[in-house]
């Protein structure tokens, strides 16, 4: 490797990775409020915060890594122009085309590392990430019930638990309070255990214990019970996804499915190195700049593009799922113009227009 090409590849690895880290603070930003309401509406455990935190993480890599990498190598390049070092590399015979080395040096393991998260690493973290839940919707200390402390009831009411069992299901001394239109009720029991009936929903059944009925408006009409098995209804369990959801299957599996979900999540799949590879190749002529041109007005564009790209492939997927594009289409149609269009834009050595000399 010579000087140049390690000079150039240097500088363009730290504005990647510089770039790469602000796009993956700004995420953590949206993904954790995004986590934080499923939590909040029941969906997620709490305890499952940091690991499900970390799996979406991986889910959206095949976004955020190819717009770091454009961004990066379009800020590194504009700092060429801007530093007129590519007009010194010019006068020695160095153009831009002469770039392309050290930028493949780059760009083509970025493109293997976002390949392998869409195709891999994604889906692996999905089904993890509806196995985890999957899995806490069946433990009593993850469900929210958690010895030593008062849980709050769907519908009013709180509940204590003093021990739990090692299955994570059995439970010892339980006290619950909880309203009952006009009448209040308190629950305490030896033990019990929380059990399914279907899929989804969940009961408690509290074992050898008392229950106490009284009025809320201070009258004495209290009754007391002694119980050997009362039930109680926790609330039902999110419904989870499918096993045969296409997100969650891997990539061997959705080649051998001719269905339209499965086609449109496979080409969802296919397109993210595709166009990690195409706005790479864009960001190199989009930064070319003349000595006192602005240094962002280039970058702002190919941001846009980018965002374009990705938006024309979310809903080109919806097209194939709902069979509004033929299957042999998939999203070719986008990516293959784009790849091409990047090739013949950087070739040109990224002139989008020669100005014609008055006669």
């Amino acid at each position: 490797m010579s000087k140049l090409d390690r000079y150039l590849l240097s500088d363009f690895i730290q504005s990647f990775l510089a770039t790469l880290l602000v796009l993956l603070v700004v995420s953590a930003g949206g993904v954790l409020v995004d986590l934080l309401g499923r939590i909040a509406d029941g969906q997620v455990p709490a305890a499952l915060l940091l690991s499900q935190l970390g799996l979406q993480f991986i889910v959206y890599l095949p976004l955020i890594v190819p717009m770091a990498l454009m961004l990066g190598l379009a800020l590194a390049v504009g700092r060429l122009y801007r530093d007129s070092e590519m007009a010194v590399l010019t006068a020695v015979g160095v153009g831009p085309r002469r770039l392309l080395r050290p930028v493949l040096m780059l760009v083509l393991p970025v493109v293997a590392l976002v390949a392998a998260c869409s195709l891999w690493l994604g889906p692996w973290a999905e089904r993890t990430a509806q196995q985890q839940i999957e899995q806490a919707n069946r433990s009593v200390l993850l469900a929210g019930l958690e010895p030593g402390r008062f849980t709050p009831l769907s519908g009013g009411g709180i509940v204590y638990v003093s021990t739990l069992g090692e299955d994570g299901r059995s439970l010892g001394q339980v006290f619950m309070q909880r309203p009952r239109e006009d009448r209040f009720e308190v629950v305490s029991a030896q033990g019990g255990r929380m059990y399914f009936e279907g899929e989804r929903r969940r009961f408690l059944r509290l074992e050898d214990g008392h229950q106490v009925e009284g009025p809320l408006a201070g009258e004495l009409d209290y009754r007391l019970m002694r119980f050997a098995a009362n039930e109680i209804a926790l609330p039902d369990r999110e419904k989870v996804r499918e096993q045969d959801d296409p997100a969650l299957r891997s990539t061997l599996a959705l080649l051998g499915d001719g269905s339209l979900a499965a086609v449109a999540q496979l080409h969802s799949r296919l397109a993210p190195p595709l166009l990690a590879l195409a706005f790479a190749l864009l960001a190199v002529p989009l930064s070319r700049s003349a000595p006192r041109q602005q240094r962002y007005g280039k970058v702002m564009l190919a941001f846009l593009a980018y965002l374009l790209g990705v938006n024309l492939m979310i809903v080109g997927a919806q097209w194939l799922a709902k069979g509004s594009l033929p299957a042999f289409a998939g999203l070719w149609w986008l990516t293959l113009p784009l790849l091409a269009f990047s090739l013949w834009l950087y070739f040109r050595d990224g002139r989008m227009g020669r100005n014609k000399g008055k006669a």
